[in-house]
């Protein structure tokens, strides 16, 4: 499953469709707290802090104590991050760009979420995220990723390619390898 993943052009073509999907999704929560007026997440931090409490807790200990001690004091912080980090996340899955990296930030928010007791669509988004994560490249490969990732590989990283040439295209030799 992880080469059909990797690999497969029918799997990049269904990648493709489920990345905007979830694209879609985060863009949209992204762009209704920026535009919204006055996004503001001490309400949803003092109802996870809420939760933490009874006898069946949705919210372990641990997070609560997360909340309590960090994010509650930093809430203005939490203001900004969230709906630029969905906006960021949306957009860069729309556009296939830097799309691993965009899933698994996505990722880290589902599971925040999750943790501070809101159920919600957040499972389903997080095991989309893991295959689009698992899928690497393929899942950008209809995306900027294209073009981003080889040009990131040869001109900023560093790396050869996978026909064996060098950065700047020329293929290595005895005289030159050394």
């Amino acid at each position: 499953m992880n080469n059909w993943l990797r690999t497969n052009k029918v799997a990049m073509w269904l990648l493709t469709a489920l990345r905007i999907f979830i694209g879609l999704k985060w863009i949209e929560g992204g762009w209704g707290k920026l535009t919204g007026g006055g996004f503001d997440a001490s309400g949803f931090l003092q109802g996870a802090l809420a939760q933490a409490s009874g006898d069946h807790p949705a919210v372990q200990p641990m997070w609560a104590s997360f909340l309590e001690h960090f994010a509650i004091p930093n809430v203005g912080l939490f203001n900004v991050l969230v709906p630029i980090g969905e906006f960021a996340v949306g957009l860069g899955l729309i556009l296939g760009t830097f799309t691993t990296f965009a899933a698994l930030m996505g990722m880290v928010m589902n599971f925040a979420f999750l943790f501070s007791g809101t159920v919600s669509t957040n499972p389903y988004l997080i095991i989309a995220e893991i295959l689009i994560v698992v899928a690497a490249l393929n899942a950008g490969k209809i995306g900027l990723d294209r073009w981003v990732i080889p040009y990131l590989r040869a001109h900023v990283w560093g790396r050869k390619n996978k026909n064996n040439q060098t950065p700047s295209g020329n293929i290595p030799t005895k005289a030159n390898a050394a």
